[in-house]
């Protein structure tokens, strides 16, 4: 049988490029706000089986980021959990595309920031789908400040509470669960190697994810599970209008050497590797996704 080769696109092409025609949005923001339209692999993402009858819990799940790797989760076969803070309208958008894969979904709201709702989150997994197989410690917190006297000292607390400790109370109370060839996947960020003063507490927590993925991979390693991260360049989420200077806003991603900002859907696939069994030797790496940005 013959086939049509599929012609490559040039990657600098692949997605709307700066200025973008963006307003400033309250945070946390939701996808309806966002100019131009994010592309979550909605219309494009086909899957494989990769994840066949894998339970899978999303921090962060209802939109950006997460919300590409629950439609690529989904279309490769696994069940999803959806963990957001209050945006409603978002998480169920994406449940329902988990739920048009033919998988379940299911959405819970509430703050991951205080550890016995983690504590709740992973075991209503286990209650309503009989295990958990994949963690994708997705969600964060991030402002932008002109300096370090601006940050108040509680939402420095609050940072940290979010984008790490999360982390590892999820990763605490799903580790008993979970078998071998079971994986976390967390998601770093260049912040982590090339941090910016404006985002001082967001990028320290980076860093921490970093570490804490390299050492939880190695204690786990015995167990059978593997633990990476991906780290993100910039991503043209509703993080980024709603917590960023509009000049920043317009020209994010510019300075890539690509020229634009990378889409969500640029990133599913490789949280699908990570989570596959093709990445069965992979554990305590990195993953960068920077738009040509060197992690170093």
């Amino acid at each position: 049988m013959s086939t049509t080769p599929v012609e490559p696109k040039d990657p600098r092409d692949r997605g709307p490029k700066p200025e973008y025609p963006q307003d400033k949005i309250a945070p946390p923001g939701t996808e309806a706000e966002m100019t131009p339209t994010a592309d979550h692999g909605e219309d494009t993402y086909v899957g494989s089986g990769q994840l066949r009858d894998r339970v899978a819990l999303i921090t962060g799940g209802d939109s950006g980021i997460g919300r590409a790797v629950a439609i690529a989760f989904a279309r490769e076969g696994a069940d999803v959990v959806i963990s957001y803070l209050s945006e409603e309208k978002d998480a169920q958008d994406t449940a329902r595309f988990v739920t048009d894969a033919g998988r379940r979904a299911l959405a819970i709201p509430g703050d991951i920031s205080d550890e016995a709702h983690c504590r709740q989150l992973v075991q209503r997994t286990v209650d309503e789908f009989g295990r958990i197989d994949l963690l994708v410690n997705n969600a964060a917190f991030q402002r932008t400040y002109g300096g370090i006297d601006e940050i108040p000292s509680e939402e420095w607390d609050y940072t940290f509470r979010t984008n790490i400790y999360a982390m590892f109370y999820l990763c605490k109370a799903a580790l008993p669960h979970m078998k071998p060839g079971a994986a976390i996947i967390n998601t770093s960020s260049i912040q982590s190697y090339q941090p910016s003063s404006s985002l001082l507490a967001y990028a320290t927590t980076k860093g921490a994810v970093t570490n804490f993925t390299k050492a939880l991979a190695e204690e786990v390693a015995e167990k059978g599970i593997r633990v990476n991260a991906v780290a993100p360049g910039p991503i043209w989420t509703p993080l980024i209008p709603s917590t960023m200077p509009e000049e920043k806003v317009k020209n994010f991603g510019k300075d890539t050497p690509l020229g634009r900002a990378g889409q969500p859907a640029e990133l599913a696939p490789v949280y699908v590797l990570l989570a596959s069994q093709a990445a069965s030797y992979i554990t305590a790496q990195i993953y960068g996704v920077t738009g040509g940005r060197p992690l170093i």
